[in-house]
């Protein structure tokens, strides 16, 4: 029985890495050959400027050393880091002592940052960051674009893709949505990064257009946008604000809809459930060129890509579909079938399996 310590964020709160943690936790619980423990470092504020110092944070990781012990009672430690040079750092005594003990030692890059950290640094800070990140055994990446992340400091024999996922929930059973007009869903952590500002000026351009559409914005709100956004959203007229929602409450809002936008630039995106989410309840997809989002959504066959920071390149597909309902149907029709061929729970899991059970060993 192969004994994993699985070392990053669950929920609360509720992330991408979270989620993806929690599940990988679940699924191989139910396996005989893997038993699971964990190390939640989640840290409890949700804020935009994410791997920033404060001593608040020192603190709060600084407690969760005193569970390295959990090290030595494990086989295989699978890491979830940050991107950034502090998100690596915090976790040096677990890489470090596993390393030592000569684990199995995983990490799994759940961005598009890493590689571009590691450029930006210099000096000893650039060789701590290259040490600690050389010391993993095998590496996951979310998408075949995003290798280049880890390929400086692991060979390309040890990297592995492993697609996102959504869960068996939202696509067993759902409900296709209505195509009498654009209903478009906005479901992610309301930030600058995550495009909402910009997605928001493009409602108000469809108004200004009169063009017959009805959204919805679910999400966190980063408090220091909070009054802007909820003004932004006040001054539109088909448009409201939903709080965070959770399992059936966003599989309601997801088959009402019948557009998802994210125009993300978000600086450690990779790959984001909240597509593969939108896909599952067959929706549109419209999102934006950036990280790995391009490597599972084809424009007019997925929905749309779209440039980032920009309400002009969102405005562009939407007017189209607007003129050309039936090509609502036809892509959502498809996303379903695409979602359970390639980002179901099942294909996720079977993919973790294959890179805990593959020997990347030297013969």
């Amino acid at each position: 029985m192969n004994k994993i310590l699985i070392i990053g964020p669950f929920p609360d709160p509720i992330s991408g890495v979270s989620l993806a943690n929690k599940v990988v936790k679940e699924e191989l619980d139910k396996s005989s050959n893997f038993k699971t423990d964990i190390i939640n470092t989640s840290y409890p504020i949700f804020q935009e400027n994410i791997g920033t110092f404060t001593f608040h944070k020192l603190f709060f990781y600084l407690k969760l050393n005193v569970k390295a012990l959990k090290v030595f009672r494990n086989d295989t430690i699978y890491i979830t880091p940050g991107q950034t040079f502090f998100g690596i750092l915090k976790y040096t005594v677990f890489i470090f002592l596993a390393s030592l003990l000569n684990k199995e030692l995983i990490i799994h890059v759940h961005g598009n940052y890493l590689g571009n950290q590691y450029q930006k640094l210099k000096g000893i800070k650039k060789k701590i960051f290259y040490f600690l990140i050389s010391k993993f055994t095998k590496g996951i990446v979310l998408s075949s674009s995003l290798r280049d992340n880890l390929l400086p400091f692991l060979d390309e024999s040890k990297i592995f893709v492993v697609y996102n996922f959504a869960e068996d929930y939202l696509y067993n059973n759902s409900l296709p949505s209505t195509y009498d007009k654009l209903k478009i869903i906005y479901l992610s952590n309301l930030m600058e990064e995550k495009g909402i500002l910009f997605l928001l000026d493009t409602l108000k351009e469809l108004e200004k257009q009169e063009i017959n559409y009805e959204a919805k914005i679910a999400g966190n709100i980063d408090e220091s946008l909070k009054d802007l956004i909820l003004e932004k959203i006040n001054n539109l007229q088909n448009t409201s604000y939903e709080g965070v929602v959770y399992r059936e409450e966003k599989k309601k809002l997801l088959e009402w809809s019948n557009i998802f936008a994210l125009p993300t630039f978000y600086r450690m995106e990779g790959q984001p459930i909240s597509i593969l989410e939108a896909l599952a309840t067959q929706n549109v997809i419209i999102a934006t060129n950036h990280a790995g989002i391009p490597d599972i959504i084809k424009t007019e066959i997925n929905g749309y890509i779209v440039e980032p920071k920009s309400s002009n390149s969102i405005l562009e597909p939407l007017l189209f579909l607007n003129e050309n309902k039936f090509k609502i149907k036809e892509i959502a029709d498809a996303n379903k079938k695409y979602f359970i061929d390639n980002f179901t729970v099942k294909n996720f899991t079977e993919k973790i399996t294959e890179t805990l059970n593959a020997d990347t060993r030297v013969k």
